[in-house]
This record gives structure tokens, C-alpha cells and sequence, in this order.
């Protein structure tokens, strides 16, 4: 064990304190790793569900005559053109598409509502002045298998005429356009929503064709739930905790082993290892010296060594720390004065007053005794000096 005369002084004074503090910090974090593993930490997550709306117009149109390109009774679908005299009317079919895009599974429950519009707009410089609209698709489909699906058909011929006039009639005062708007509503019972697009609807005298088809796309979320999720324990915590409640028992019952109870000694020892380089080890005599100054501390010893340029001389035997100077000695013993330090303490047992086997007298047996050895003056046993020289 290593000698540490400054911690034998700490642990005299705080000795007790320390060993308290060590003990209750050691219990919690024993406790503490209890709890840890019999209270793994746990985490709420919220669940939510997607899910996926798409919508699109699709196109097509009958061939009613035959030409170069086409013949009488074909069917064109979602061509990028369409030409007007072999084809005059053009069939639209708004289709919305719902799934629930967590498991892939199409909703059913849904309701959807489909709206087509055709509409004439006059700009000017980019600024729209006047717009009319006519309505193709209003429509309500059922769901069936996640799809909702409208048709109708539009009399391309009587647009081209309506276009015409409106040119006609703002010539010179801004540009005409037309426009196909599409517009759906959705809900499923979780979600609702609505969207919309519109593309440019081109009307020549010759063809016909949209510039892009009109299509949308909605991925709303809800709420599903709410999932409990253990987290796994943290192996370092459990060994930390497990670590620092060992190591303060330990340094407890370490510290209460260690702890001196003599604080005069531990800090006496501490004293000698400050000044070491002053205290030399020998034996000191008794005669030494005319005149003996006892001293109330091993520091006023040093003080005295210092001042005079001597050395101190610790006598192990006598207890004593001694400084010599011109026939002056000052020292130091917890023994106390220099005449109680000459010899070393002893502890003398009590010899028994009777011996083994031999009966204890009393006071009228012993002078009962006396007088038979020696007469009583009855007897004649003192009758003169020299009879009792001679008897004794």
C-alpha cells in the first residue's frame, strides 16, 4: 500500500464523509443500473398512410371517311393529331386512378367528381379582358376497382366556328385562344382534395390537337396510428453505472480500512515528509545538552534548524525530534517533557498476590502466625533484645 501522509491527514478529518458520500454514490448507481435495464427506453412514432390520386384526359376520335392516311371506321387514341374532316368529333375521357400507396391496394370507398371545360380567352399584351366557357364533362363516376372514369364528345367543327368569329370580332384589339381546363375533386374517407391543369387547345382549319393532355397527380398523407418502439439499451451506460457503483464500495471500504484515527500522528507524518530534507535519522542521548526547550510542534523544531543552520535529529526510539545549539537543545516528543522520553513505555502485568495452591491469609491469621514464630510476650518470646536478634 503506498504511504500517502497528506491522504492518512485528509481521511483523518474527512475520513468519515468521504466514506458516506462513496457508499450513497455507489447504492444510486447500482440502483440506477437496475433501472436502466429493468426500464428500457422507449419511443412513440406516429404512422401515417399515403396514398396516390392521378388523373388524366385521354383522347380519341373515329375516322368517318377514308383518305391517304386512315380508313372509314379506324379508331385514333390519344394521337398528337387529329385531322378535322377525318375526324370531326373527338371523344374525351377523363380517368382518376386511387390507391393507397402504403400496401398498393386500390380504394374503393372513394367518390370522385370530374369537371371538363372549354374556354375561349381574349388577351391583350398577355392580359386576359374577356373569356367564355363552355362545359364538356360534369360528371360523378362510381369507383370501381380504385378507377373513376367519364367520357364525351366534342363537336370540334362548331369550336373552330366560335374561334373564327371571336378573331373576327377583336381583330386588330388582342389574340384569341382556347383552352381545354380540366378540374377533379377527390375523397376517400381519409383524404379530399381537389386539382387542376389546363392545356391549349389548337384549332386549324385542317387539324386539331392539345398541346399537352391534361393531367394530375396527388399524393396526400394521413394518420394511421401510432407504433411503440423499444430501443435497444445502451450496454455502455449499464457497464459505466455498474463501474462507478463497484469503484465506490470499494474506495468506501478502502478509505475506512485506510483511515488513521490519530490526527496528531497524520499530521505529524506529514510534517516529516515536508521537511525531510531537515530530519536526519540517530539516537540522541540523554545527557546531552545544559538546558532542554520543549517545543510545541514538529514545525517550531524545523523553524529552530532553520534559524541556527543545524539539522534535526529524529530519535525513533524516543519519540523525539531534537535541534542542538550551543548547548541548548529544542525539541519535540509527544511523549512530552525530555525526562518521560528515556524510556520507551512499557506495560507491566499485575503479579497475583497469592500463588497457585497457597490459601490468601487473613489479618488475625497473619498476626496468629506472627506471634507463634516469633512469641508474644506472654511466652516469654520477647523477654530481651537478644532473644529476638536470635530468634530472627
Amino acid at each position: 500500500m503506498i504511504e500517502s501522509p497528506r491522504l492518512d491527514l485528509l481521511l483523518v478529518r474527512y475520513g468519515r464523509r468521504i466514506v458516506i458520500v462513496l457508499v450513497v454514490v455507489g447504492i444510486l448507481a447500482l440502483v440506477a443500473t437496475g433501472w436502466v435495464v429493468a426500464n428500457p427506453s422507449t419511443s412513440t412514432t406516429t404512422q401515417y398512410g399515403q396514398e396516390r390520386i392521378s388523373s388524366e384526359v385521354g383522347t380519341s376520335a373515329d375516322v368517318v371517311q377514308d383518305g391517304a392516311l386512315w380508313n372509314e371506321g379506324d379508331r385514333l387514341e390519344n394521337s398528337r393529331v387529329y385531322m378535322l374532316n377525318a375526324s370531326p368529333e373527338l371523344t374525351v375521357e377523363p380517368e382518376t386512378t386511387l390507391v393507397n400507396q402504403t400496401d398498393g391496394t386500390p380504394i374503393d370507398d372513394g367518390s370522385v367528381t370530374h369537371e371538363l371545360t372549354v374556354r375561349f380567352e381574349a388577351t391583350r399584351d398577355g392580359e386576359s379582358f374577356w373569356n367564355e366557357t363552355h362545359t364538356v364533362v360534369d360528371d360523378s363516376p362510381s369507383v370501381e376497382n380504385g378507377v373513376a372514369t367519364s367520357e364525351a364528345t366534342i363537336d370540334v367543327e362548331s369550336y373552330r366556328e366560335r374561334q373564327r368569329q371571336l378573331e373576327r370580332e377583336l381583330s386588330g384589339v388582342g389574340d384569341v385562344a382556347t383552352k381545354l381546363e380540366f378540374r377533379v375533386e377527390y375523397d376517400t374517407g381519409t383524404n379530399r382534395g381537389t386539382k387542376e391543369e389546363s392545356s391549349t387547345f389548337h384549332v386549324t382549319d385542317d387539324a386539331y390537337w392539345l398541346s399537352e393532355p391534361p393531367s394530375v397527380t396527388d399524393t396526400p398523407t394521413h394518420r394511421t396510428g401510432t407504433q411503440r418502439t423499444t430501443e435497444p439499451q445502451s450496454l455502455a451506460t449499464i457497464a459505466g453505472l455498474s463501474l462507478l457503483g463497484t469503484l465506490s464500495l470499494v474506495s468506501a471500504a478502502f478509505v475506512a480500512r485506510r483511515s488513521p484515527v490519530d490526527e496528531a500522528a497524520a499530521r505529524r507524518a506529514v510534517h516529516e515528509q515536508r521537511y525531510a530534507e531537515w530530519i536526519s535519522q540517530g539516537s540522541i542521548p540523554m545527557w546531552i545538552g545544559d538546558y532542554h526547550v520543549s517545543l510545541d510542534t514538529l514545525e517550531d523544531v524545523v523553524d529552530v534548524a532553520i534559524d541556527t543552520n543545524e539539522r534535526v535529529v529524529h530519535d525513533q526510539q524516543r519519540g523525539l525530534f531534537a535541534v542542538v545549539n550551543d548547548g541548548v537543545v529544542y525539541y519535540y516528543s509527544d511523549r512530552g517533557l525530555w525526562e518521560e522520553t528515556a524510556w520507551p513505555e512499557m506495560t507491566l502485568q499485575e503479579r497475583p498476590a497469592v500463588g497457585d495452591g497457597e490459601p490468601e491469609l487473613t489479618p488475625d491469621e497473619m498476626d496468629l502466625q506472627g506471634d507463634a514464630e516469633f512469641g508474644s510476650p506472654d511466652e516469654g518470646g520477647f523477654d530481651d533484645d537478644e532473644d529476638v536478634w536470635k530468634k530472627l
